[in-house]
C-alpha cells in the first residue's frame, strides 16, 4: 500500500492515534457507566430520606408530600409494618422508618405515637387509619408521625391529601 502523496500521517501512526482516541473513549464509558451503576435509584430510601423539618402555620395547607411516616409492627405478623408503609407511600406520604416496636408494646390494632393529636399532620395520617386509631403521647426515637400496627390492624382507609392545619404543626419539605 502506497502513501498518498501530501499526507501527513503514516499508516502506522495514523493506527496508532486511532487506537488511542478508542482507548479515551473506553475509558470514560467506563467511568461513566460505574458511577451510573452505584448512584442510588431515584425513587430509593437513600433518595426519599432527604426531608427538611418546617412550621406549619393554622391556616395553612399541608400535602401528604410533607408529611413523614415510620410504622413500627407491635405484634407477630412478620412484614406488617412494610405492608402498611407501602400503603402510605402509595397515598403520597413521605417514607420514614419501618420495624418492629419496643419490646413489650401491645398494641391490638393500631396506635398513633405523638405528643399533640391535633397536629396537622397527625390529623393527616389518622384520616388514611381505621377507625378508632387512638394518638398516645409516648417518647419513640423514629422520624415523622409514628404509627404502631398490632395483629388485628386491618388495611387502610383512603384518607385525605391535603388538610387546612387548624393549629401550628410540624412538616417535612421534601
Amino acid at each position: 500500500m502506497t502513501e498518498r502523496p501530501g499526507s501527513a500521517l503514516t499508516a502506522p501512526l495514523r493506527s496508532a492515534l486511532t487506537l488511542a482516541v478508542l482507548g479515551v473513549l473506553l475509558l470514560l464509558m467506563l467511568v461513566w457507566g460505574w458511577s451510573s451503576a452505584t448512584a442510588p435509584l431515584p425513587g430509593s430510601e437513600e433518595d426519599q430520606r432527604v426531608c427538611e423539618p418546617f412550621t406549619v402555620v393554622a391556616g395553612e395547607r399541608l400535602d401528604s408530600s410533607q408529611v413523614e411516616v415510620s410504622i413500627l409492627n407491635a405484634g407477630n405478623r412478620e412484614g406488617l409494618a412494610g405492608e402498611v408503609m407501602d400503603g402510605f407511600v402509595e397515598r403520597g406520604f413521605r417514607q420514614g422508618s419501618s420495624g418492629n416496636a419496643p419490646t413489650g408494646t401491645e398494641v391490638a390494632k393500631v396506635q398513633i405515637w405523638a405528643a399533640d393529636r391535633r397536629d396537622p399532620a397527625v390529623e393527616l395520617v389518622r384520616s388514611a387509619l381505621p377507625q378508632p386509631a387512638p394518638v398516645v403521647d409516648t417518647e419513640i426515637n423514629a422520624p415523622g408521625v409514628v404509627v404502631v400496627v398490632g395483629n388485628d390492624f386491618g388495611e387502610l382507609r383512603q384518607g385525605r391529601t391535603s388538610i387546612t392545619a387548624r393549629q401550628d404543626g410540624s412538616a417535612c419539605a421534601p
